[in-house]
């Protein structure tokens, strides 16, 4: 289990509680984001105010007969998630540099795209479809090719009313997406039917 704080990171065994490592930075402000895994098992975190500012960092984390190693890969300012959550996906990463969509590089933390105006927004990977569904704080509903090479918003239009800061959420083929004053639910097309 991972804990981010204002203090840094610590992995704590679930059965038992005991501290497995951590992985500290000067400056507080912990993030409201959860952390990921990239594909060979190294963690990504983000925080509000890290010494390098706010950003997102990959930390490779191992254990050998004299316990756990952790060591900072790199730090990115190129995506600065403080209210939402990222996604991974095939090699990077994608989520919201402040109001921004933005997409960085998995190996270096450098900035592949930044586009696409959704205020403290919300996103969902359709991976089988290398597409994001991002809801903006409007209310708006977006597809958002994702891909590294450019930003590219594929549609977009009106969802529900009001401020919106929850994920939408998929069932089957329906979208679910809801803020404090309603919800609406939309059927999507399966392919092949």
């Amino acid at each position: 289990m991972l804990l981010i704080s204002g203090s840094g990171a610590v992995s704590v065994a679930p059965a038992s509680g005991e501290q497995q490592w951590e992985h500290g930075w000067e400056a507080g402000g912990a993030a409201m984001v959860q952390p990921a895994l990239t594909a060979d098992g190294d963690v990504l975190i983000s925080a509000v105010a890290m010494p390098a500012g706010a950003g997102i960092r990959r930390l490779s984390v191992s254990r050998d007969s004299s316990g756990w190693k952790v060591a900072e890969r790199w730090t990115s300012t190129g995506l600065k998630p403080h209210f939402n959550d990222f996604v991974v996906h095939k090699g990077h990463a994608y989520g919201f540099d402040g109001s921004i969509l933005a997409c960085i590089d998995l190996q270096d933390g450098a900035r592949k795209w930044k586009g696409g105006r959704y205020g403290n927004g919300q996103l969902v990977l359709l991976a089988d479809q290398d597409v994001l569904l991002v809801i903006s704080e409007e209310g708006e509903l977006a597809l958002v090719g994702a891909t590294p090479d450019q930003f590219s918003e594929l549609a977009r239009f009106k969802a529900i009313e009001g401020k919106t800061w929850n994920h939408p959420a998929l069932a089957g083929d329906v979208l679910l997406v809801r803020n404090g004053e309603e919800m609406a639910a939309f059927r999507l097309p399966v392919a092949g039917r």
